[in-house]
């Protein structure tokens, strides 16, 4: 997880996942949807569950 990443999970979720996958991409996408925080934590969870 790089500091890039970081920045954009908390600017735009989708984008920081980009590179983890469609399925990862569409979660965040969603959870974004439903509310900026529940996009942030799933973003970071996500890079840091796959370093």
């Amino acid at each position: 997880m790089t500091l890039l990443q970081v920045l954009l999970a908390f600017l735009f979720p989708p984008l920081a996942v980009l590179d983890r996958g469609c399925g990862s991409i569409l979660i965040v996408l969603l959870l974004t949807a439903c509310g900026w925080v529940p996009g942030v934590i799933a973003a970071l969870v996500i890079l840091n569950k796959n370093d």
